[in-house]
Parts: C-alpha cells; structure tokens; sequence
C-alpha cells in the first residue's frame, strides 16, 4: 500500500521546481496521488477495510487542500500539475 523509497525519490526528481526541492506543494501532491492510486487498488480487492478508507479519504483531503493551494497562488503550476497527473479538476 505504502510506496517504496525508490519511488519517492523518482516522484521528487520528476516533480521538484528547484534542485533541492522535497516539500513543495507539487511534489506532495504528486507523492499523495501515488498512494491514493496504490490504496484504490488495495480497496478493490478489500472492499471491507475501512480502516484503510478513512485513510484513503484523509489522502484525499489533503491533496484537495494543497491542491486549492496551488491554484490559489498560481493558476498556471496549478493548471500544469493537474495535466501531469490527470487528475479531473
């Protein structure tokens, strides 16, 4: 469910605005998909894990704000990011 080391760096290397970015919003909103995406496909096999589901649902939250963030202060990264990511917003 979790994403390994590896795949966090790749996410950083790919989403990161400087080279000694790890925390901007982009780069959380990418990592909050990725585990989104893992935990979604974890629920369809597991359809009575609820524990899990209020996890997912928090993920999703979150992402929303820092989401609504980025549009907030740049239209445009905000418009970027989405493409990227394909997210439906």
């Amino acid at each position: 469910m979790s994403i390994t080391a590896e795949r966090r760096t790749a996410l950083i290397g790919e989403y990161r605005t400087n080279p000694t970015d790890t925390g901007s919003p982009e780069v959380q909103v990418a990592i909050l998909t990725e585990r989104i995406n893992n935990l979604t496909e974890h629920l369809k096999t597991h359809a009575k894990d609820f524990h899990s589901r209020r996890g997912l649902l928090m993920m999703v939250g979150q992402r929303r704000r820092l989401l609504d963030y980025t549009k907030r202060k740049n239209q445009k990264r905000y418009e970027t990011l989405i493409g990227r990511l394909s997210l439906r917003r």
